[in-house]
């Protein structure tokens, strides 16, 4: 290692260090919960190496849905999520979700997602807007619409169970990582289905449109007070 190389626990991101774990101190958010068919969600899984959880004969869970950072390393931006539930073929222990599109509204984060942890990160328009009852997000890239989801609110849910930790998969560049993600949420509102998608007419759209999505939601999560930690990522493989 050169003498002045910097430690493996501090990444450089437009010229700024970044230094491991990254905290989250401060977000909100809201989820929706789908099962989704398992066939397109098992091709688009195997492509990084990893299979399809189902707890249900041909099903997959799947997670969409937005966050709103508030104070964090990498800054105050707005993201959009959608997950798949996986595990690594034949490895016991190894459940967690694949983070299939992960766009975003700042330079910033989009880089050190990318970079450090591969995460599929980019420049996205993302307006949030609230009316009542109701949240709706939308999703534009290059003007075009990719997706918006509208969100009901929920019912408070207990919040006291603590922080929960899950593999976050991703697959960039050939290479399948693995990264623990440490959550911990508080101020929580649940509903049975309370979300409603519209797809547009972009690429990525339709291969939301191939994993089966819009269906009814199973449930909705919304997230008043929300803290994380990400550590470093892991290699798992090297795909060609």
């Amino acid at each position: 290692m050169h003498e002045n190389a910097l430690p493996e626990s501090v990444h450089v991101v437009r010229g700024e260090q970044v230094r491991m774990p990254v905290q989250v101190r401060a977000a909100t958010g809201i989820t929706a919960q789908f099962l989704l068919p398992a066939g397109p969600a098992r091709e688009t899984l195997a492509a990084a190496g990893l299979e399809p959880v189902t707890p249900l004969p041909g099903r997959v869970p799947a997670t969409l849905g937005f966050m709103h950072y508030l104070d964090g390393d990498l800054g105050v931006y707005h993201e959009f999520l959608v997950a798949l539930m996986c595990r690594q073929p034949g490895v016991r222990g190894s459940t967690g979700v694949f983070i299939h599109w992960l766009p975003v509204d700042e330079l910033f984060t989009c880089e050190a997602g990318q970079t450090i942890w591969g995460f599929p990160k980019e420049i996205a328009a993302i307006d949030v807007t609230t009316r009542g009852t109701h949240t709706r997000c939308e999703v534009r890239l290059n003007d075009r619409a990719v997706v918006a989801m509208e969100f009901a609110r929920g019912v408070p849910a207990p919040s006291g169970m603590g922080a929960m930790t899950l593999d976050a998969y991703t697959h960039r560049d050939g290479v399948l990582r693995r990264t623990p993600w440490t959550m911990r949420a508080g101020g929580t509102r649940m509903r049975p289905g309370g979300a409603r998608i519209e797809l547009g007419d972009h690429p990525i759209s339709d291969d939301l449109r191939r994993l089966g999505l819009p269906r009814k939601a199973l449930f909705t999560n919304h997230i008043g007070e929300l803290t994380m930690r990400f550590d470093d990522a892991a290699p798992v493989s090297s795909r060609s």
